[in-house]
């Protein structure tokens, strides 16, 4: 009886407790929302400096092609220099373009030509600097008052071992297509992959296509990449989605990149992939642009092979 008594005591405490104790409404103070300028500059061997710049929109904000394009920044000043030579770089606009280059443009841009017409896009592009391997290319930004600058490097192109079709034993007649690639024993070695048809003028980017030595610093290895231009054709069956047709002729562009730029894009691109999924870590993209602004100003040095899908 005494020991029942205990615990009717200890249960009519606890209620009462759980009655009487207080509450305190949590606030937490979100930020707001502050507009920034977004880079994205490159300049790569043997073609000349190009900037777009954009300014950054705000999560509430409606999401359409409209809004995105809005987004788009002119009439800033954008200069680039090699250490000998200084350019201010030209504005062109999308609704200024020479006669035959707007489907290319609008390609490069993701944006139906008659969009990019209608709502003019306007990028910056250099006519006296050309890249080089070997010479550090500086970027000064100057908009609505600010300065915004960066600094990045051309390095020595990486060439592949070897690049080759493989027909898939599942899948006869398609395939990936396959390199063999020896790396530097140095670490810190980042690299881009791109392709397109021999046909096209654009280089299209697969899954995951910036990478880098951390996991196979100073080796020799192979490895495979999926067939991206496939995925936005609507004549290709889903099954051989991903794949290269047996007698497909592709470019390849493998590009090497210096650490802190790959550092954006690799963050860049995990943050794309990981879109939409509430267990995903937010993470800040890194840059390397000071002054306040967003996005990367990055050097590339490409390499490029040609491959006839075939065994």
């Amino acid at each position: 009886m005494k020991v029942i008594f205990t615990y009717w005591k200890f249960f009519v405490i606890c209620s009462l407790m759980v009655l009487f104790s207080c509450s305190k409404e949590v606030k937490i103070d979100i930020p707001g929302y502050k507009k920034q300028l977004v880079v994205d500059g490159f300049i790569e061997t043997g073609s000349p400096a190009f900037v777009l710049l954009s300014k950054t929109n705000n999560i509430y904000a409606g999401t359409n092609i409209q809004n995105y394009i809005d987004g788009f920044v002119s009439g800033a000043t954008v200069i680039v220099s090699d250490g000998n030579v200084t350019d201010t770089l030209l504005e062109i606009c999308t609704n200024n373009l020479p006669d035959g280059t707007e489907e290319t443009v609008a390609e490069f841009l993701g944006l139906p030509v008659e969009q990019i017409l209608a709502s003019p896009i306007c990028f910056y592009v250099s006519d006296e600097i050309i890249g080089e391997v070997g010479k550090t290319y500086s970027l000064t930004i100057k908009d609505e008052g600010q300065i915004y600058t960066s600094e990045t490097s051309i390095l020595a192109p990486k060439e592949l071992d070897s690049l080759y079709w493989k027909e898939e034993p599942s899948l006869p007649g398609y395939g990936f297509s396959w390199a063999k690639l020896t790396d530097s024993p140095v670490l810190g070695n980042a690299y881009k992959w791109e392709v397109k048809y021999a046909s096209t003028l654009t280089f299209s980017k697969p899954f995951g296509p910036f990478t880098d030595d951390r996991f196979y610093n100073g080796l020799t290895f192979e490895f495979a990449y999926e067939n991206p231009m496939s995925f936005s054709n609507p004549n290709i069956n889903n099954e051989v989605r991903g794949y290269f047709a047996l007698g497909d002729t592709i470019v390849v562009k493998f590009s090497t990149l210096g650490q802190k730029e790959y550092k954006f894009f690799d963050k860049k691109y995990n943050q794309i992939y990981s879109a939409g999924n509430p267990f995903s870590t937010p993470v800040n993209l890194p840059s390397n642009i000071t002054g306040g602004a967003l996005g990367v100003w990055v050097g590339f040095s490409p390499t490029f092979d040609t491959l006839i899908c075939q065994p």
